[in-house]
This record gives structure tokens, sequence and C-alpha cells, in this order.
């Protein structure tokens, strides 16, 4: 069997560390909740009793910080509502 030809490049695999293992652990998907608590509900301009909402973020999102570190995320520099 050959081996297919790509118009594009297929994505690398993106994968974190597994904390005390040499292993890593594949992402496909991240799967997120907002508005998962009251204050959070308030700062987005709701009253803090309506449920969480579900959404995916795509696995290439991530960022892995070092065991132990924090890192900081740039954004653009007009954006003024980031969550």
């Amino acid at each position: 069997m050959t081996e297919p030809t790509y118009a594009f490049a297929p994505p690398a695999v993106v994968s974190v560390p597994v904390l005390g293992r040499p292993e890593r652990f594949a992402v496909r998907r991240i799967y997120c909740v907002g508005r998962n608590y009251e204050e959070h509900a308030k700062e987005m301009g709701f009253t803090g009793r309506e449920p969480p909402f579900f959404f995916l973020k795509p696995a290439d999102a991530i960022v892995v910080a070092p065991a132990g570190q924090t890192v900081t995320i740039p954004y653009p520099t007009l954006t003024s509502n980031l969550h």
C-alpha cells in the first residue's frame, strides 16, 4: 500500500507531558465549560443563575507551562475583554 499524498501537510500531533512520567498525552480536542461560577457569570453581564455552557477548542490552542512555572500568553493589543 502506498502512502497518501496530501495537498497540505497534516497537522502535527499536539501533546502534553504527563507529570512524573516519560510519556506524553496526545490531545485531540479541549472541552471547556463557560459561565461555570457566579463571579464569572456576573463579569460576563449575567445574573449568576444561568446554567453553564460548553464549547470546544482545537488542540493547537493548548499552551504547556513547565511544572511549577507559569506562562504569559500574549493577546492582540486591541483586545479589551479576554476570558
